[in-house]
C-alpha cells in the first residue's frame, strides 16, 4: 500500500530545529528578521534608521521612540529566553498530538505555572489566526459537544457540555482540505447565523444532518444538502459525513487524551490548536516561521486575560 505523502513527510527534525534556533542569538536574529523583514521600521514615525541601546532596546534616530524586540507582541514582558519559546512552539506544532502543560514543564525545565501560561499564549496565537479563516466549496458540517461533568452520560443534557460546530472542507476527489471547530453559545438560529457569517464563505455547498438550525445554510446564500440519517451508529457510519465524523473523533481524543480536565472557557483554544495543526499539515517544516510571523503580530496576552473566557458566536 502506498504511503500517504502528507502523513509521512519528513517534517522539521529536532537536530535541524536546534541548528536554526538552538541559541538565544539565533532566536533573536530570527525574531528581528520576521518582525522587520525589510529592516527596522519605527512604529511611531516610520523611520528606518536606529541605534541599539542596552538590553536589546532599539531607538529611532528621527523621533527617538524606543521599542524592544518583543514589545507589542505575544512575547511582550516575557522573562523566558526566546530559545525556550521557540522550543515550546516546536513541540506544539511539529507533533501530531498535543502535549499537556505538565509534560511541557518537564520538557522545558520550567514550573507548571510557567508552562501553562506559555502553552496558552501559543494557543492564543493559533486561536486568533484560525478566527481569520473561512471555509468554502463543499463543506460537511455537524453539531458537537465537548466536556460534561456527569460520567456515563453524553449529549445535550449534560451539565458543563461545551457546544461547538465542526466543519470540514473537502476537495473535488473527496479528501479533507481544511477543518474548522468553532465554539457557539448554543445551537440556536441566532448562534448558527453568527457562525455562518464569520466562518463560511457565501455560495458554499453545505452538507448537514437534519438539525433544524442548520437551515440558515439554505439558499440563496448557500446550497444546502440535508441528509436526515437519524441518531446513533447510523449517523456515525453514514459515508456522506465520513470526514466530519473522523475529525470529531480525532479532536475529542486529542483533547481528552492529553488533558486531565477541560475547563469550558479554554475550549476555543484547545479546538484551535488541533485546527491550526491540521490545516497546516501540508508543510510541517514551514510551521515555525509561519507561526512566528503571526505571533509577532498578535497583541500581548497577560495572565489575567488568559484566564478569561473567550468570546464566541
Amino acid at each position: 500500500m502506498a504511503r500517504n505523502p502528507i502523513q509521512f513527510q519528513r517534517g522539521l527534525s529536532l537536530p535541524a530545529f536546534l541548528g536554526c534556533y538552538g541559541t538565544e542569538a539565533q532566536c533573536r536574529d530570527a525574531v528581528f528578521t520576521m518582525r522587520w523583514p525589510d529592516g527596522f521600521v519605527c512604529g511611531k514615525c516610520g523611520n528606518t534608521t536606529y541605534c541599539t541601546l542596552t538590553r536589546g532596546v532599539f531607538q529611532c534616530h528621527h523621533c527617538h521612540h524606543q521599542t524592544s524586540l518583543t514589545a507589542g507582541t505575544i512575547f511582550q514582558d516575557t522573562k523566558l529566553p526566546l530559545c525556550t519559546w521557540f522550543l515550546a512552539i516546536y513541540l506544539l506544532t511539529q507533533r501530531k498530538q498535543s502535549i499537556s502543560a505538565l509534560q511541557l514543564s518537564r520538557d522545558l525545565g520550567v514550573s507548571y505555572n510557567t508552562a501553562w501560561q506559555l502553552k496558552h499564549k501559543i494557543l492564543q496565537v493559533m486561536y486568533e489566526r484560525c478566527g481569520c479563516e473561512r471555509l468554502s466549496g463543499r463543506i460537511e458540517i455537524d453539531d458537537a459537544y465537548l466536556g460534561g461533568e456527569r460520567p456515563g452520560k453524553r449529549g445535550r443534557g449534560v451539565a458543563g457540555n461545551v457546544p461547538f460546530v465542526a466543519a470540514v472542507e473537502t476537495t473535488n476527489d473527496g479528501r479533507p482540505r481544511k477543518a474548522e471547530f468553532r465554539r457557539v453559545s448554543g445551537f440556536t438560529r441566532a448562534a448558527i447565523e453568527a457562525y455562518a457569517k464569520a466562518a463560511v464563505a457565501p455560495a458554499s455547498h453545505i452538507v448537514s444532518d437534519g438539525l433544524n438550525r442548520f437551515r440558515v445554510f439554505d439558499p440563496p446564500n448557500y446550497t444546502h444538502e440535508r441528509i436526515i440519517s437519524g441518531g446513533g451508529r447510523a449517523s456515525v457510519e453514514n459515508p456522506t459525513f465520513n470526514w466530519v465524523n473522523t475529525m470529531l473523533g480525532n479532536v475529542k481524543n486529542a483533547i481528552v487524551g492529553n488533558l486531565h480536565a477541560v475547563r469550558s472557557k479554554h475550549v476555543p483554544r484547545y479546538l484551535a490548536e488541533y485546527e491550526y495543526r491540521f490545516n497546516r499539515r501540508f508543510n510541517l517544516p514551514a510551521m515555525i516561521e509561519r507561526f512566528m510571523y503571526v505571533a509577532l503580530r498578535t497583541a500581548p496576552m497577560p495572565y489575567r486575560l488568559l484566564t478569561m473566557a473567550e468570546s464566541y458566536a
